[in-house]
């Protein structure tokens, strides 16, 4: 999901399951993605799939995964095995897009040793915004994540 004018990438690692089904990113109801940037921008949450990509695109951010398949146990990123990353030098080339930012630290890791070598720019990494991450604090995230609001 991105756009030419986009200049911020956030990289998950693959697609949930539901995320999968639904066919749009972070779609199950307990990540907190979503929330974490209506906070960020202090706007409504985005209610369906053309609202979010209208924020989307309002903030200049492009949404991917590091990975384009790989063999996963439902959506548990500790299971990800034999993985090939998506073309994602070739979207920075289509955009203006100068920041990467991953949703976690298996997208960190994945996207450091399968793509840094192909674009050499680091990634920044973001906590993750699932459920499983109940460490970090809603507000914590929102605090985060308002790095995304720093134009370079």
């Amino acid at each position: 999901m991105f756009d030419g004018r986009s200049e911020i990438l956030v990289l998950g690692s693959f697609p949930s399951v539901r995320s999968r089904a639904e066919g749009f990113y972070y779609a199950h109801a307990q990540n907190r993605f979503w929330r974490t940037l209506a906070g960020v921008f202090c706007e409504p949450v985005p209610a369906d799939v053309p609202e979010k990509k209208a924020f989307l695109l309002r903030h200049g951010i492009a949404l991917w995964d590091v990975l384009e398949r790989c063999e996963v146990t439902g959506s548990s990123d500790a299971s990800i095995k034999n993985a090939v990353p998506n073309d994602i030098p070739s979207l920075l080339n289509r955009s203006e897009i100068k920041r990467v930012y991953t949703n976690g630290k298996t997208a960190f890791l994945l996207y450091e040793k399968l793509v840094f070598p192909l674009t050499a720019i680091h990634c920044v990494l973001l906590p993750s915004t699932s459920p499983a991450n109940a460490a970090v604090s809603p507000d914590e995230l929102i605090e985060k994540w308002k790095v995304l609001k720093i134009k370079s």
